[in-house]
């Protein structure tokens, strides 16, 4: 009795910092939840994944309200890439009985690999001068968010791109059960041009309708144990209000490295687990 006590405390304070870390880079938490049970708790890969896509469903809902209050989140855009996070995910979730779990864990390695890359690239200049995207314009997709300086607009640009990484996105959530933060955070900043801390927030939005489309999945395969997933969704969603409530004073860049060398170090680990066949 005592060590499983002990066993879910940990797991709750672990599944904290992942909650922290997901709220504040827009990833959810699952990004650090897989591996933290994998790795360090020596959970099956399947049933970590199945725990992690219940937090990320909690982080978003944590997160979400508290971003939307504020101003940071962008619906229309969220709502609109949610068609594809959402059809990518079933198909994700589809695949994961017929991989092999190193298979999984390497998969897992190299995505965690490029965000981290990508994450430590400077932040992309959007000229002023450059005119709105048309069918964002249509969409009526351009938006504003604070800034300690007062209220600043920007225009959303290359929808067609951010909607193809979105499908890309839901079908990593639906195999690796990381809420695909990673990718979506990437493909808005990057592909679309909208500001990071606008990026993080509409990310966590989003990211609760893509996991609770695999959790279905997950649920029904019986990869959800509710005595491992309970102390980790508690976690998360205790992490993600911290999150919410320091992002707005957060430097960017310091984000981005915390993230970059974070997840570059798990996705080694994971890799090389994944080759040697320990998961």
């Amino acid at each position: 009795m005592g060590n499983t006590f002990e066993f879910t405390l940990l797991i709750a304070a672990g599944s904290f910092l992942a909650g922290l870390l997901g709220s504040l880079t827009g990833l959810g938490g699952g990004v650090v939840i897989v591996p933290l049970l994998t790795l360090a708790f020596g959970v099956d890969i399947r049933y970590a994944i199945g725990a992690s896509l219940v937090s990320v469903i909690a982080t978003s809902s944590g997160a979400a309200a508290a971003y939307l209050k504020e101003g940071f989140s962008n619906i229309r855009v969220g709502m609109f890439l949610e068609v594809a996070t959402t059809i990518g995910a079933l198909s994700g979730a589809f695949l994961t009985t017929r991989i092999p779990t190193a298979a999984i864990a390497i998969i897992f390695g190299v995505v965690l690999l490029y965000s981290a890359w990508m994450s430590a690239k400077p932040e992309a200049e959007v000229p002023l001068e450059e005119k709105p995207d048309r069918l964002a314009s249509f969409l009526k997709m351009d938006g504003s968010y604070p800034t300690p300086d007062g209220v600043r607009a920007y225009h959303v640009r290359g929808v067609p791109a951010g909607f193809g990484l979105m499908y890309v996105a839901g079908l990593l959530s639906g195999l690796l059960g990381i809420g695909s933060g990673a990718i979506k955070v990437l493909a808005m900043d990057r592909a679309m041009r909208i500001p990071f801390k606008v990026s993080a927030t509409t990310s966590n939005f989003m990211i609760g309708v893509t996991a609770a489309a695999s959790a279905g999945i997950y649920l029904h395969r019986g990869y959800l144990d509710p005595g491992l997933a309970m102390p980790v969704m508690l976690g998360v969603l205790l992490g993600a209000l911290v999150g919410a409530r320091i992002l707005p004073t957060a430097k960017v860049r310091t984000l981005r490295l915390v993230f970059g060398v974070a997840i570059a170090a798990v996705a080694i680990e994971m890799i090389f687990k994944g080759i040697r066949g320990h998961l």
